[in-house]
C-alpha cells in the first residue's frame, strides 16, 4: 500500500511515495530544480501564480512516478503540505482571480494593525490568539480595498493547500480549522469562524470554504486529473496541513511540550501546547495544530524568521566563491573562529518580521574590519546570525512557559550544517535530534492517518529514522558572548 505526499513550497513542489507498511520512502522528486520565481511588483510584496504550483505538481508527479517504475496505481491516499498564510482567490468556476499573496508579502501589516486596534487587543488575543497582523485575513482586506472589482468576483478564498486539493478533486472547495486559524479566521473561544474578523473587514460568510477535519477523507481525485497524473480515479485526499504544522507531524511532534524546527527559505521553531496561550505582542503566533480537536486542545506556537535559508542562499550567490556547494560553504565558514572576530550579521532581510512586531529593519552586517575579515568570516557570521535569530525567538516562547530541552528537525536544509546546529545548541542549551523525513513524506503519513490506514501518529511514525544528535558544545561561553553582541547590534537597527 502506497501513500503519496505533496509539499507545495515557495521554491518548488516535492512529491514522495511512502510504503505504508515499512515506512520506507520509495521515491521522491521535486520540480523545478532551481528556485521557483516570486513576483515582486513593489518592495515588500511577494506573489506566486497558483497555476504555477499546479504545473509544478504535475511535473513532480511525473518524476516521482518515473523513479517508482512508471506507475502510481498503488497509491491509496494523498496528503498535502503547503506554504502557510498565502491568499488564493477563486471565482465560481474555480479560476484563480489573481496571483496568490504569499507568506512573506508585507503589504497587509497596516490592515491587520487597524483591525487589532478596532477589535481590541483583549478580544484578538483571547479569541484569535494573535494580532491579525500580516495574515491571510489582512491580505484579503488589502484586496477588498485596492482591487474592489476583483474582490466582487471572489467565490471562495483558499490557502495554497486548499487550492491544490480543489484542483485534484476537480472542484471541491474545502479548508480546515487549522488552516482557518493560520489565516486569523478562527475564534478559539467560540469554536467558530471569527465574527469579529468577518464583520470588521466586511467579508461575506459565503467566501469561507466548507470546513473538513484535517485527518479525514476530504475529497477524491476526479477522473480527468486521475488520467492526467496517472492516479486511480477516486483516490482519497485525506490530509492537508500548513508546512510548519506538517513539519511537526513529520517528526511526530504532536503532544504538549514537544518541539520541531526547520530551516528552509524561512526558519521556524514550532512547539505544541495543551492549553490556550499567546504572546501579548504577537511576536510568536499560536494556531490550531493538525490534531487540534475539541475538547482536546492542541495548539502550535510558531516562531517564524523570514530571513534564514534565503540569507544562506544569498551568501552562496553573492559572497561565496563561485561554483562551490553548500557543503563546501560550511567547510569554509568553519575556518573562521566562533563569533567571526567581532563580525555579526542581522538576517532580517526578507520582509516584515513578526518576532520584531512586524518591523522590517532589513539585513545588515556589523563590525567589519577590512584588515582581518574574509569570505569565511562573512559566511560564518551569516549562519551564526540565523541561529541567533532562532534563539532570540525561542526566548519569547520560554517566556510563555514553554520548556525547550530538545529540538527535533529533519536532516535537511540549514540543519545539514554542523556549524549551524552547533551554534543553535550552544546558545539555547537544547539538544538537537535529526531525523530522516521531510514535508512531503510527512504529508504522505498524514494521508495514511486520515484514510484510516494508521490508527494514530504514533502508529504511522514507528519507523521514523533517527540520524544524529547534537548536544551543546564545550565552547558554549564563546557562542553566548557572540550572541549577546548580536543582540546589542540588533537593538540598534530594530529599536
Amino acid at each position: 500500500m502506497i501513500l503519496l505526499g505533496y509539499d507545495i513550497g515557495t521554491s518548488s513542489v516535492k512529491a514522495s511515495l511512502v510504503d505504508a507498511e515499512t515506512g520506507k520512502t520509495i521515491a521522491s522528486a521535486q520540480y523545478p530544480d532551481t528556485e521557483a520565481p516570486i513576483i515582486t511588483k513593489q518592495a515588500g510584496w511577494a506573489e506566486q501564480d497558483p497555476q504555477m504550483w499546479w504545473d509544478e505538481l504535475k511535473q513532480a508527479t511525473a518524476r516521482v512516478a518515473e523513479k517508482a517504475g512508471g506507475s502510481l496505481d498503488g497509491v491509496a491516499a494523498i496528503g498535502i503540505s503547503y506554504q502557510m498564510h498565502g491568499l488564493v482567490c477563486v471565482d465560481k468556476d474555480g479560476n484563480a482571480l489573481r496571483p496568490s499573496i504569499i507568506w512573506c508579502d508585507g503589504r497587509a501589516v497596516p490592515y491587520g494593525n487597524k483591525a487589532f486596534e478596532a477589535i481590541g487587543s483583549e478580544k484578538c488575543l483571547t479569541r484569535l490568539l494573535n494580532s491579525p497582523g500580516n495574515f491571510t485575513a489582512a491580505k484579503l482586506a488589502w484586496v477588498k480595498e485596492n482591487e474592489p472589482e476583483l474582490f466582487a468576483k471572489i467565490d471562495k478564498i483558499m490557502l495554497p493547500g486548499d487550492y491544490i486539493a480543489m484542483r485534484l478533486s476537480g472542484g471541491d472547495r474545502q479548508t480546515t480549522v487549522s488552516g482557518l486559524s493560520e489565516g486569523m479566521f478562527w475564534d478559539f473561544k467560540n469554536n467558530c469562524v471569527s465574527r469579529d474578523i468577518m464583520d470588521f473587514f466586511g467579508f461575506n460568510d459565503s467566501i469561507i470554504s466548507d470546513i473538513v477535519p484535517t485527518f479525514s477523507v476530504q475529497s477524491r481525485v476526479c477522473k480527468a486529473v486521475a488520467e492526467e497524473l496517472g492516479l486511480k480515479e477516486g483516490t482519497p485526499i485525506s490530509y492537508r496541513g500548513g508546512d510548519q504544522p506538517n513539519n511537526a507531524l513529520s517528526l511526530n511532534v504532536m503532544k504538549p511540550g514537544e518541539i520541531a524546527a526547520t530551516g528552509g527559505t524561512s526558519g521556524v521553531v514550532y512547539g505544541v501546547l495543551g492549553d490556550v496561550n499567546y504572546d501579548k505582542l504577537s511576536r510568536v503566533n499560536t494556531f490550531a495544530h493538525v490534531n487540534h480537536n475539541q475538547p482536546d486542545t492542541r495548539l502550535g506556537v510558531l516562531l517564524c524568521i523570514n530571513g534564514t535559508g534565503i540569507l544562506n542562499a544569498w551568501m552562496k550567490r553573492t559572497v561565496a566563491p563561485e561554483g562551490i556547494s553548500y557543503g563546501e560553504i560550511n567547510d569554509l565558514a568553519e575556518t573562521a573562529p566562533i563569533g567571526g572576530e567581532g563580525l555579526s550579521v542581522i538576517p532580517f532581510g526578507n520582509g516584515a518580521e513578526r518576532v520584531l512586531q512586524n518591523e522590517n529593519p532589513g539585513a545588515s552586517v556589523h563590525g567589519i574590519n577590512f584588515n582581518i575579515h574574509t569570505k569565511a568570516h562573512l559566511l560564518r557570521a551569516a549562519q551564526e546570525g540565523i541561529a541567533f535569530s532562532f534563539a532570540y525567538g525561542m526566548e519569547i516562547m520560554q517566556q510563555m512557559g514553554m520548556e525547550i530541552k530538545t529540538i527535533k528537525a529533519g536532516h535537511a536544509n540549514l540543519f545539514l550544517s554542523p556549524l549551524f546546529r552547533r551554534t543553535l545548541a550552544a546558545v539555547t542549551g537544547a539538544t538537537i535530534e535529526l531525523y530522516e523525513t521531510d514535508g512531503s513524506v510527512g504529508a504522505a503519513y498524514g494521508a495514511g492517518i486520515g484514510a484510516g490506514i494508521y490508527k494514530d501518529s504514533d502508529d504511522s511514525f514507528k519507523t521514523l529514522k533517527h540520524i544524529s544528535t547534537e548536544k551543546p558544545v564545550e565552547e558554549t561561553a564563546d557562542y553566548k558572548a557572540a550572541y549577546e553582541l548580536w543582540k546589542k547590534r540588533l537593538a540598534t537597527v530594530a529599536g
